[in-house]
């Protein structure tokens, strides 16, 4: 593998800094630097990251493959600045047994763009009534730490005790989809002014910070790991604030999009911006951004959630619910947190790479950018601006509610092992 020389690149943001790649990892990392033979990237100030972890992503494939595959969302994954994604279990068949967790592991590495790392589901067929095959996903080739039924709430606390108990044996981790049906049915947007006013079916706060608070109980009963998908209002932070208060182990993720974007949009009946969960009020919206920023909330987790246009572009009450997302999250969190002041670069690896990683233990990821570790790494022009354009998405699918919205920053390059698998701003 040739040698590779980003000179005066800002290190998480810091002072220009030459970095030399050689065989995989990163050599050196210093001032005038040099290497006979290395290729040369001039970074001219951009901020280099170590490359992104995304905790959730739906790859769709095996059985939902004209929205996405393995090998079209990992190519997302590259252009967004990730090296690593967690494929979530809701694909046909379901990712709840060691031969279709190992599928979608090795399609991965034939893929060469990101590491995949299967999530395995809680339950059979995410049903909710009888726990998946969760130590043969974790002893198979796949090595499946995480599970989840996202999609699916995992409802019956007798369950969610029993997974909670068996995943301790191994340190895995239970991402809980935290959604209370009874009190979601029908549901098509937050529950609230606007949902009353345009007469749509509400999904309340309650019902996800009731789940919540049930599932935080019953990992520190049982002292065990929980994880908090995509939480979406106030009330959960201030639960989750309250869990770490006592010492439990739980983590919680936000998505860029409940970051940036209220419920107020629905009032286009565009389907793009219909989601689980839905888009909340500016005031979670920004007490998302306050608990990213102190900690109360741990990741950025993009919940990348492809469609094909057919399954958007219809009625809103018609539409599958979700956004695509990969592409976009690093200039999203650039213009939420970054740009307003409430995180530095130092804080989005943090968020985005060092932490995420950490909780689904991704081996050679999420680890510091200096001589010896792995070269996972983003190249990010900050000072970038401009209109976001589906049409040169990698992904198959084009639902993203950013179309023709400016936001700042753009991945230019991104290295997997030291192997480049986007330059300038283009996949190898």
């Amino acid at each position: 593998m040739s040698k590779t020389l980003i000179r005066g690149a800002k290190v998480l943001g810091g002072e220009p800094q030459d970095v030399l790649i050689d065989g995989g990892v990163v050599e050196a990392v210093g001032r005038d630097l040099s290497a006979e033979g290395a290729e040369v990237v001039e970074a001219d100030g951009k901020v280099l990251l170590p490359g992104l972890v995304d905790l959730h992503t739906h790859l769709r494939e095996p059985g939902r493959e004209d929205s996405e595959t393995v090998l079209t969302g990992t190519r997302a994954a590259a252009s967004g600045g990730y090296t690593n994604v967690f494929a979530m279990a809701n694909t046909f068949p379901v990712a709840d047994t060691a031969g279709v967790v190992e599928q979608v592991w090795r399609l991965g590495q034939e893929s060469g763009y990101c590491d995949v790392q299967p999530i395995g589901a809680v339950t059979v067929g995410l049903e909710g009534a009888k726990l998946a095959e969760l130590g043969a996903m974790h002893e198979s080739a796949a090595g499946v730490t995480v599970f989840s039924d996202d999609g699916k709430c995992v409802h019956d606390a007798v369950i969610m005790r029993r997974a909670l108990e068996y995943v301790k044996a191994f340190n895995g981790v239970v991402a809980q989809h935290a959604q209370e049906p009874r009190l979601t049915e029908g549901a098509q947007m937050n529950e609230g002014v606007v949902s009353a006013e345009l007469g749509l079916g509400g999904w309340p706060a309650v019902a996800e910070e009731s789940v919540i608070a049930r599932d935080v109980l019953l990992a520190e009963h049982v002292g065990s790991r929980v994880h908090i998908c995509h939480l979406s209002t106030a009330g959960s932070v201030e639960i989750v604030r309250w869990a770490k208060s006592r010492g439990i182990d739980v983590t919680a993720e936000v998505t860029p999009h409940h970051l940036l974007l209220t419920d107020e949009l629905v009032r286009s009946y565009n389907p793009v911006y219909k989601v689980n969960p839905p888009l909340r009020t500016e005031r979670d919206v920004m007490a998302l951004r306050e608990a990213l920023a102190d900690g109360t909330i741990d990741i950025v987790a993009t919940d990348h959630a492809p469609h094909p246009h057919e399954d958007k572009d219809c009625e809103w009450a018609a539409a599958a619910m979700g956004m695509v997302g990969l592409e976009t999250a690093l200039s999203v969190v650039q213009a939420t947190m970054v740009d307003t002041g409430l995180l530095d670069w130092a804080g989005v690896a943090d968020r985005m790479s060092f932490k995420p990683a950490k909780i689904g233990q991704a081996t050679g990821h999420g680890r510091p950018v200096s001589a010896g570790e792995p070269a996972n790494l983003t190249l990010v022009d900050a000072a970038y601006r401009g209109q976001v354009d589906p049409a040169g998405f990698a992904s198959r699918s084009r639902n993203t509610p950013y179309e023709g919205r400016e936001l700042p920053g753009r991945v230019t390059h991104t290295w997997l092992r030291g192997k480049a698998t986007l330059v300038d701003g283009k996949l190898t």
